[in-house]
This record gives structure tokens, C-alpha cells and sequence, in this order.
């Protein structure tokens, strides 16, 4: 048997103390939400930072993962007790995870307890994204190599199951919340997967040493083929020319995703404020980020690329200042995204999870 780590606190103040411990970003942009919404966002995210945990555990073998998500994902739609996982991950997961997503997995049921205590439709919409999130993370770690995915196609796959199905549960949250948002749920499911890929490519191509280095690479092989770039040979001190090129094409479609990411955001009712400045703010920091990457193209690591508190601070307080007004959130946009690589603009589709899931071919 797994000892569990319970602490005295009740599961709400629980899931408060370990979300800045598992996530920098998501504990500065969730507080903004409204109290009850931000709640739910919060176990959500938690939700998902559990699923990746088992995705990114370099001590489980494919068919672990896949047995261990597809329990994890029984109990969040209440068919298995969370003791039950925990026991089954935790003497598992090797000195490469994190000491606090260790923490989680070891409460992961007063988590999923706390899940259990919202109101159905709110937990529907979390269950079908941990499902659609976890075995599909799982089908693309059996193959995952350091040869890449095989095209842009298949990375918009992998991003789906990564954070694009975030958005449309996120929008689901949002619509549940306020009626207001609710009137635009239509326009804005079109956008929401496209506002998911747009952070997951910024972080797909901050982390591409550090994935190469677990024996993974998330970046699609006929762009850096174009180019005569061989990615399974890429190393950080062996860097070809032309590789900086592609990666401002991957840049480029980074930065279109997020110009979808500031249609959606202006979707929301300048009244809601909160929710307004969660989006943004998430916007603005990828922004930073793809820039830093561009300045910095022979980068080797992505400490060197990563945006530093001021910078996070700053674009907080205008995101703070300008969230009540289109006008305001669009100049913002434009001054963040200053010389970044541009593409042309990418269709506002609704996504839905494809019918099979896809590894790397």
C-alpha cells in the first residue's frame, strides 16, 4: 500500500496550495476568474496536470501509460475510487517528477473528490476533456521519437489532445458560467482549439532541447525536411544552418493561432472582466515568448528563452488596464507580436477530436 500525503486542510485549500507548486503561469491567471469559476478552472487544471504527469514520467513504459490513463480517467467519471490510482502511479513515478506533481498524485483523489461535488454539467464537460486529453496523450507517447511528428497535420493532432480539448472544456466552463459569454458559445467553440494550439506550440518549441533530451520531439518533420534538416540528428551544439528559418515558420503559425487567441478573447463581454484578463494575459506572455525564441534562434535551452518576472509582471498590470476595451487589448496585441514571423490567417473551424488517434508515422 501507497501512503498517502493528506494534509489537515480541507480539499479547496488543498488544491489552492498546490497549484502554484505545479504551474508558475495558470497560479497568476486563475485568481483573476470569478471565485466560483475559479474554483473549477483551478481542480480542472489539476485535472490535466495529473494526465501530463503520467504523459511525461520517462519511467513508464508505453503500456504503463496507457493502463494508468485509462484508470485515471474511470476515476474521474466516478468508475474507480482515486485511492486506487494513486496506489497504482505513485510507487511508479521516478526522481524525474517533480516533488509537488508527486504531492498531487498522491491527494489525487481529494482532487477528483472536489471534481465530484460540481454540478453535472460542469463535470461532464471536465470528464470528456480528461478523457480525450489522456488517451490521446497516451497514443502519441507510444511512438513519440526524437525523429518528430510527420507533418503539420499531425501536430495539430498532438496539440488537440494536448490543449486545444482545454479550450473547449475551458469554453464550456465559461458558457456555464455566464449566460452572457453563453450567447457567443457557437463563434467562440470555433476558436477555442485554435487558442489551445497557439500556447502549446509556444511551449513545443520553448522545451524542443529539453523534449529532445527525454527522447521526444513534438516538431513536424517536412518543414526542417524542406530545408534538408534531419531532426532526429539535432542537437544543441549542433545546430544546421536553416534551422532558425524553420522554426520562424513554426513561429509564424504560433503567432496566427494567437491572433485567433485575441478574436476569442474580444468574444467575451467586456463586463467580464476576469475572464477577459485570464485569456489575455495568457496570450501576451506566448507572445513574449515566441519573440524571445525569435531574437534568439541558436537558443539551447529554454531557461534562455523564458520571459522573465518583470516582463510577466508588466504585461499583467496592461492586461489589467486594458481588458474592459477591444480597442486597447488590440493595439496591446499588435505592440506584443512586433517582428514576429506572420502566416496567413488560419480558418476559425470548430475542432472536434479526431476519429483515431495518431502517432508519429
Amino acid at each position: 500500500m501507497t501512503n498517502v500525503s493528506v494534509s489537515p486542510v480541507s480539499d479547496r485549500e488543498f488544491q489552492a496550495a498546490i497549484l502554484p507548486r505545479v504551474s508558475r503561469t495558470f497560479a497568476l491567471t486563475i485568481p483573476l476568474l470569478p471565485r466560483d469559476l475559479a474554483v473549477t478552472v483551478a481542480n480542472a487544471y489539476l485535472l490535466c496536470r495529473i494526465a501530463d504527469t503520467i504523459e511525461d514520467e520517462p519511467a513508464l513504459s508505453a503500456a504503463e501509460k496507457r493502463r494508468i490513463s485509462r484508470q485515471f480517467i474511470a476515476v474521474v467519471a466516478r468508475h474507480e475510487p482515486g485511492s486506487r490510482f494513486t496506489e497504482a502511479l505513485a510507487p511508479l513515478l521516478s526522481p524525474a517528477t517533480p516533488e509537488a506533481e508527486r504531492e498531487l498524485v498522491l491527494n489525487a483523489s481529494r482532487i477528483v473528490g472536489l471534481t465530484h461535488r460540481f454540478p453535472l454539467a460542469q463535470r461532464r464537460a471536465m470528464e470528456r476533456c480528461v478523457a480525450i486529453m489522456a488517451t490521446g496523450m497516451a497514443a502519441f507517447q507510444a511512438q513519440s521519437s526524437v525523429r518528430g511528428l510527420r507533418d503539420q497535420s499531425q501536430m495539430d493532432h498532438y496539440c488537440y489532445f494536448v490543449a486545444g480539448v482545454v479550450g473547449e472544456m475551458l469554453t464550456e466552463l465559461f458558457c456555464l458560467h455566464a449566460p452572457a459569454v453563453a450567447e457567443n458559445r457557437d463563434r467562440l467553440m470555433k476558436l477555442a482549439v485554435s487558442f489551445g494550439q497557439g500556447l502549446q506550440m509556444t511551449n513545443i518549441l520553448k522545451d524542443m532541447w529539453e523534449d529532445r533530451r527525454r527522447g521526444a520531439c513534438w516538431l513536424p518533420r517536412e518543414i526542417f525536411d524542406s530545408r534538408g534538416i534531419d531532426l532526429a540528428g539535432l542537437a544543441p551544439e549542433r545546430q544546421p544552418p536553416g534551422l532558425g528559418d524553420a522554426i520562424d515558420d513554426l513561429l509564424a503559425t504560433a503567432h496566427a493561432h494567437l491572433r485567433n487567441a485575441l478574436a476569442y478573447t474580444l468574444l467575451i463581454p467586456p463586463h467580464e472582466r476576469g475572464i477577459r484578463r485570464f485569456c489575455f494575459w495568457a496570450v501576451a506572455m506566448a507572445l513574449l515568448t515566441l519573440r524571445s525564441i525569435h531574437r534568439r534562434a541558436t537558443f539551447s535551452s529554454g531557461e534562455q528563452v523564458k520571459i522573465s518576472r518583470v516582463a510577466v509582471k508588466v504585461s499583467g498590470l496592461a492586461t489589467r488596464a486594458l481588458a474592459g476595451t477591444n480597442a486597447g487589448l488590440t493595439v496591446a496585441f499588435a505592440w506584443l507580436a512586433r517582428g514576429l514571423p506572420r502566416a496567413a490567417a488560419l480558418p476559425q473551424t470548430a475542432s472536434v477530436a479526431p476519429a483515431r488517434s495518431e502517432g508519429n508515422a
